[in-house]
């Protein structure tokens, strides 16, 4: 029997039945693991799933197992490499595990709206919940999550009532920071994100206390918005600070890598050098970072690393695990020419 052979409908649980020569309970228990199958029956039973296109019907099977295969994201609305990189570790280590990710975007991450977002996956009947909740107000909109489904987040804060895992973001601004400050430097000036990103709190939070220990002046915070173009007009700005006599400055740390870009063209354009006058360090390590000019020094986040943790807090919530539990994942300072030798 051929893919064909059933016409232009889709293929059924019998048609695999048929073709594997083996009962369609058989083909059952194989589709979704709900007994034991010898090896080489389960080996025919999937040549003829891949033969025939097969696909189960998923309402069917949640019925029979009281599990969907699937896993939903509350995603917020947005291109940054950070929210995007995070959704792409989730969904691979979902993958990886024979799970299905259904993703529910939200534009404003207000208690409504991710409330709204996490109904709509439990009507989909997901087996667990993954909000990805960088804003402060994300992070709020958790304590009305209903418990009913398994939820844990990425980002959310320190007192957010569900399991949390991220990345360390005050130690990786202390690594940049303390970095900056071992080339030699009284201080570091920091181009911050915006006040309502959890991210860009604790960075700012992790440069200030970094120079506090240190017995450094804690310049003014000049702040942007995770664009390019709020890193240009902050290095505008920042660029009338120098040479570093009388006051001045020369090393910046900008708290991600597209503001750093900005920081890097409007010195550039006002004729300082970096590294020759000026060291700078960002964070995030995007992809182009190591092609900016000159090479970006920055923090690296392991994304992949976040999403494996991710689905295995997830899974063990699923499993009536402790929903007070915040794993954190250790940043890497890369160091490049723009905070080499001057």
């Amino acid at each position: 029997m051929s893919a064909g052979a059933a016409g232009d409908r889709q293929a059924s649980l019998t048609d695999v039945a048929g073709l594997a020569g083996v009962s369609h309970m058989t083909v059952s228990r194989v589709i979704n693991g709900t007994g034991p199958v010898r090896p080489e029956t389960r080996a025919r039973v999937m040549a003829a799933v891949e033969e025939l296109g097969y696909r189960p019907n998923s309402a069917a099977r949640t019925l029979v197992t009281g599990r969907s295969g699937t896993l939903g994201v509350v995603a917020l609305e947005s291109n940054l490499y950070g929210p995007a990189s995070t959704l792409h570790g989730i969904e691979n280590a979902a993958r990886e595990a024979g799970y299905a990710i259904t993703i529910s975007s939200v534009s404003r991450p207000g208690r409504s709206s991710i409330a709204d977002a996490v109904e709509s996956l439990r009507r989909q009947a997901v087996e667990g919940i993954v909000v990805i909740a960088p804003h402060v107000t994300a992070g709020q909109a958790l304590a009305g999550v209903p418990s009913a489904v398994p939820v844990v987040a990425v980002g959310g804060g320190e007192g957010a009532p569900v399991p949390v895992i991220s990345v360390d973001q005050y130690d990786g601004a202390r690594r940049a920071t303390e970095h900056l400050l071992a080339l030699g430097h009284r201080t570091v000036w920091h181009v911050a994100g915006p006040q309502d990103w959890l991210e860009a709190l604790e960075r700012e939070r992790g440069w200030r206390e970094t120079l506090q220990r240190h017995g450094a002046e804690v310049p003014p915070v000049i702040r942007g918005d995770w664009s390019p173009a709020s890193g240009y007009a902050a290095g505008r700005t920042l660029a009338k600070k120098v040479p570093a006599g009388n006051g001045g400055l020369d090393a910046v740390f900008a708290a991600n890598d597209q503001m750093a870009l900005g920081l890097l063209r409007a010195f550039t354009e006002a004729g300082i050098g970096v590294p020759g006058d000026v060291h700078v360090a960002g964070f995030d390590d995007v992809p182009e970072a190591a092609y900016f000019t000159p090479p970006l020094t920055t923090v690296r986040q392991d994304f992949i690393e976040v999403g494996r943790r991710t689905f295995g807090l997830l899974t063990e919530r699923m499993g009536g695990g402790d929903q007070h539990v915040r794993h954190l994942v250790e940043p890497e300072l890369i160091v490049r020419e723009s905070t080499g030798p001057r």
